[in-house]
Order: C-alpha cells, then structure tokens, then sequence
C-alpha cells in the first residue's frame, strides 16, 4: 500500500554566532524539544516541534556559523543538511535566516550563500529593540525586495513577530518561494566582491544608520572590560564573586535533599528487613546517586551563571582579554570557547573545537581541554572543602572555600597553558593563525533562554546520576558486599547488644577483604607517597568512569555494614573521623587538598576519552592524553603532599 502519512515539513535555523538563534529556537519550539548529536560525528543536533500557520513541523537548529564555505566540521554539516545528505535527515522545506539587525553587512554573508541551496528562505530580523533603541531607521519592505525573500521583525522575549514568521514561513513552503539567484550569476564575474556589492546595495537602499548611537554603550563599557590590566581584575573578581555565590546560595537546598536522602534510606532500611536487598537499595542505590545529586544545586548555579554571562556578550570579552596570553602559548584565539565550555564539561568543550580549522591547533586544544574544571569535579571540591575548609575566611570577610575553589580553576588555567606551550614547540608545532572574533553589543540576558540551557544542562547531569552513576554504585556496592564473610552472617543471628558490637569489629575487616578492598589494596603501594589509603584508591578507580562518582564511592564506603539502629553520620562526619589501622586519620586538610590538586590534574573520566578518541580518530592521541595527564596529576600531587609534610602541615 502506498504510504499516505501527511508530510512534515523539516525548517531549518540558520544564523551566525551572537544573532539571537537559539532564542528563537527556544521561543518557537518551547519545551518540546530533544538533543542528539548528527550521525557519524559528535556535532551537536538540536530539534524541536513548531506550528507553521495551521500545521506541525520539525524545526532543526543548524551549529552557528559565519558562512558555508565548508572549511570546519559545523560547515560541512549545515551544508550537508541543506543538501539532504545527512542519515535521516531530508533535505528542508525551507530555512529561517536569523539576521542580527545590528549587523546586518556581517549576518547577510550568510544568507546570499543560503540562495543558493535553492530552497525558500524567510529573513527573521532580530535584534529589532535594539536597532531601534539606537535610533536606526530601515525600511522592510525594500530590505525584502532587495534580497527577494520574506523578511519578517522578531523580538523572541517579547514574542514580537513570532506569528508573522509562522504565516512567512508557512506560505513560503506553500508556493515553494525560491529566492532569486542574482547574487549567483553576478558571481561569475568574482565571487567574493559579488557578494558584498550585492550586500552593500540591499543595505543602502533599506537602512538608515545613526551614526551617533551605533555602539557607543558597548565602547565606553569595553573601555574599562577589556582594559589589558583592569579587565584581567574584573574578570578574576567576578569568577571569584560566582564561587562565593555559588557556596552560600546553594548551601540550604543541599542541606535539604541530604536530609531527604536521609530519611529515604531510613524509611527504606525499616520498612524492609535485613538482607542483601535492604542493603543494595540503601547502601547501593540511595547512598549513592543521593550523594551525587545533593550536589545539584551547585551545579544548577554554576550553568545559570555561565549562561548569564553568555547572553550578556561577556564570554567574547573574555575571549579577547585571553587572546593575547593564548597566542604567547601558541593557541590559536579561537580556543578559547571551546575552552571555556569546558568548565561546564569537557565533551562539549572538545567537540567545540571543530570550528578551528588548523588540525594541529584543533589537536593542541584538545590535549588541554580536561584541564578545564568541569561541573563533576565540583562535587569533589565541595567535598574536600566543607570537610576541611568551612567556616574559614580570608581578610575576614571571603570565604575559604571560595579561594580554595578558585585556586583548583586557575591551577587547570596555568597548567593547560605550560602544558600548550610545550605542545605547540614540538609535537604540534604551528604558527598560530590571526584571532578574529566579533565583540556583540551588551544585552540584558534573556531570562527564558538564561533557564531553558540551566535546565536542560541540569537534566543531563542528573540523567547521568541515574544511569551510568547508578549502575556503577551498584556494582561498587557489590564489590564491597562480596564475599560475605561467616563472621558477619554469625552476627545476624546473636542478640541486638552482641551484634553490634560484633558488627563493628568486624566491618572494617569485611570492606578490607572485599572484592574492592583488595584491588585497592593491590594499588595502594602506589598511592601511598600521596597520603591516600586503599579506601580512597578505591574511590579513585571507581571515578575514572565518571570523576563525581568518588563522592558516591566515599559515601558507600564509609557506611557499609552500619547498623540500622545507629545513627548514620554524614559523609562529611565519616571522613573526618575515618581512622586506619593505627589509629590515625585518614584524612587531614592536606590529604584533601592533594586530592583536589590530583582532581584537577587528572583526566578521570571515561566519557572524555571515548570522546578524545572520536574527535581525533586516533588511540596513539587518546592514549597519549591518559598518559601524560595521568603522570602529570600524580607528580603534582606528590609534590603537594610531600612538600606540605616538609613544610610542618601534615
């Protein structure tokens, strides 16, 4: 039978960086929306479900890119799905060319090369309250006639236009509008000067410029931001006001959700009776992923911030105060945001460096990439500190824990450079290419946007703690369930008073001779220099799958075998009065900071690597990247440890 399903039409967004896409993707699809990446590569693909006058449709955000010509990884991709040759993917019914009214030269590059796709394209002009606000003057209509395509306004936060773009849209699909191909045949006679004579034209015949207003915030405001001296200032002080933030705010809802995980495994643990299953679900399973997403509001701050200073144009002025030092170090200016997406995780970060064309500088960026602290080595720093450094200040009014914190980002900073520096001079030699970069107008972030990406980056992490966190402290759990021990199953069956204290002498025999604590054991020869024990070797095996997964270890570890009528301390309370066989802490201030300095240093995480592989397409990098971070971290935590000792601080 043949196959008489209604057609769907596919739309496509296409626009530069800074132009307002991903506001509007968010302001048409709402929340019905899904990510994935494209098949065969690790570029990301986002799709969602928008109304097109009366009908469904699927609208897919192209990456953002400043043309087509097809010289990066985003290029061919967006090119490849304009064609249709991308694995289910049909080639659009249209595409929507999101122009930045602010820069209507740069952002109109791109849609003369749009034309010549010959699919029909809808202009959506953004931008327009500032354009205005800046006192410019254009006239659509003619702006429309000159490019021979709709041109519709739209102000996302203000859902201006928003329906005017759905009728354009839909009645460009409708009588199939292909815009004309002047730009094309003008071309035949020098293609780069066609284009921008074609853009210069359409641009003077429909926009009138005030000269006065154009820019004149932004400039007086970068005068002091990108001051090579004051800007650095304010650039440290506000990563420093975030990591303050990000300690006292988030400090009542953790408080909670550790109660509530608390309660949990209480009301679980007396609900159920004794055995394996009790066990599994408390020790296991809430112990577990609860030690992990208690961390969530923490890691909700720290997106919130990142996007906030994303929507506000900071992040390029960032990148600009960076590019000088970023060049010393041969790193191409480019690096720096695939740098800086890093610190929220390493994957999308090592997948941002496509846009650098250069393999060598691509490949320099990628070996440095891990050395961005990422969201999962927060939880391990909040850890270390609350348990060592809380209630402490410095100059009286700032927080320990937030130098700390900034300490461990700056150390990954330095190291990564040093790390660059050596790269770029011998295995990866280059010259670096100029940076050029587009500095946008400050803007008010806009606050829909600013929570969709919290929320949707928040919702990957805790569907990561729900199934791969999950499954590995399940199988940590049973690593240091099994084997059971005839002592132990003696236990159960002697009276309350007896057993408990039979439990308690013999638990920590019972971790010691578990799966786990003997392959921590076959590794703690090795750990010792740094002041770790098997326990935390144990931990620190358990985190290469995922680095926050050491908190959940600990959290595992330090209550297997409590009995249900004792009170159960909290993680924190457990490793500061861990104790080893003489009778000595585990853990001390400098034991903790070791950690965080092995964390930082450390590649720890599976997931990275999987994705170094793909990206480089060779296990000679891949392997190369374990190694050299590897010995990089343990050396340097050697150093601290052993160093503080000398120093009088063990």
């Amino acid at each position: 039978m043949p196959d008489t399903a209604p057609h769907i039409p596919l739309i496509a967004l296409a626009g530069n960086p800074n132009a307002g896409k991903t506001t509007l993707f968010n302001a048409l699809t709402g929340l019905s929306q899904k990510v994935a990446n494209y098949p065969g590569v690790t570029v990301e693909r986002k799709e969602g479900g928008w109304t097109v006058g009366s009908q469904r449709s699927r609208l897919i955000d192209l990456p953002g890119l400043y043309s087509l010509d097809a010289t990066s990884i985003d290029e061919h991709i967006a090119s490849d799905v304009l064609r249709g040759e991308v694995a289910g993917s049909p080639r659009p019914d249209a595409v929507i060319a999101v122009v930045d009214a602010t820069n209507l030269e740069r952002n109109l590059y791109l849609v003369t090369q749009l034309f010549e796709y010959n699919i029909p394209v809808v202009v959506a002009l953004t931008m327009i309250d500032v354009f205005e606000k800046q006192r410019h003057e254009i006239d659509i209509d003619k702006l429309s006639a000159s490019l021979g395509v709709p041109v519709v306004t739209v102000n996302a936060a203000a859902n201006r236009g928003l329906s005017e773009l759905s009728d354009a849209v839909a009645t460009a699909i409708s009588f199939q509008q292909i815009p004309g191909l002047s730009v094309e045949s003008e071309a035949e006679n020098g293609r780069i000067f066609a284009r921008y004579n074609f853009i210069s034209n359409a641009v003077q015949e429909s926009v009138i410029h005030n000269d006065q207003a154009a820019h004149g915030l932004s400039e007086k405001i970068d005068r002091v931001l990108t001051h090579k001296f004051f800007g650095l200032l304010i650039l440290i002080a506000i990563l420093l006001l975030v990591f303050q933030t990000i300690f006292t705010w988030a400090s009542l809802p953790m408080d909670l959700l550790e109660q509530g995980f608390g309660a949990l495994g209480g009301a679980v643990k007396t609900a159920l009776p004794e055995g394996v299953l009790a066990d599994l679900l408390v020790d296991g399973v809430i112990a577990g992923v609860g030690g992990i997403l208690i961390f969530l509001p923490q890691i909700l701050l720290l997106f919130l911030f990142i996007s906030i200073l994303e929507d506000t144009g900071y992040m390029a002025r960032a990148a600009f105060l960076m590019d000088k030092l970023m060049s010393r170090v041969g790193l191409h200016g480019k690096a720096f945001l695939p740098l800086m997406s890093s610190f929220a995780c390493a994957i999308p970060g090592i997948m941002a460096t496509r846009t650098i064309e250069n393999q060598r500088d691509r490949f320099a960026t990628i070996m440095i990439a891990p050395f961005m602290s990422c969201s999962a080595r927060l939880p391990v720093y909040t850890l270390m500190i609350a348990a060592f450094f809380a209630g402490q200040t410095v100059f009286g009014f700032i927080s320990l824990g937030a130098v700390l914190m900034l300490a461990m980002y700056a150390l990954g900073i330095v190291v990564a450079l040093v790390v660059a520096f050596i790269l770029k001079r011998t295995v990866l030699k280059s010259p670096p290419p100029p940076f050029i970069m587009e500095l946008p107008p400050y803007r008010m972030p806009n606050i829909r946007t600013v929570f969709q990406n919290m929320l949707t980056r928040a919702w990957l992490f805790v569907k990561r703690a729900g199934t791969v966190i999950l499954a590995i402290s399940i199988i940590l759990w049973a690593l240091m369930y099994f084997p059971q021990q005839a002592g132990n199953s003696e236990a159960l069956t002697r009276p309350d008073a007896e057993k408990a204290e039979t439990m308690n002498v013999t638990e920590s025999e019972h971790i010691r001779n578990s799966y786990a604590g003997q392959l921590g054991h076959a590794i703690e020869p090795v750990i010792q220099p740094l002041g770790f024990d098997w326990k935390i070797g144990v931990a620190l095996i358990a985190s290469f799958a995922a680095r926050e997964v050491l908190v959940s270890t600990l959290s595992i570890i330090y209550n297997v075998g409590k009995d249900e009528t004792e009170e159960s301390p909290t993680l924190i309370s457990a490793i500061r009065e861990a104790k080893n066989e003489r009778g000595e802490p585990v853990w001390t201030p400098l034991t903790a900071l070791t950690l965080m300095v092995f964390f930082v240093l450390a590649i720890q995480c599976m997931s990275t690597v999987a994705v170094v592989r793909r990206e480089t397409n060779s296990w000679a990098w891949t392997l190369f990247m374990v190694g050299y971070m590897t010995a990089l971290a343990y050396f340097a935590a050697f150093v601290t440890y052993q160093g503080g000792r000398l120093l009088g601080f063990s």
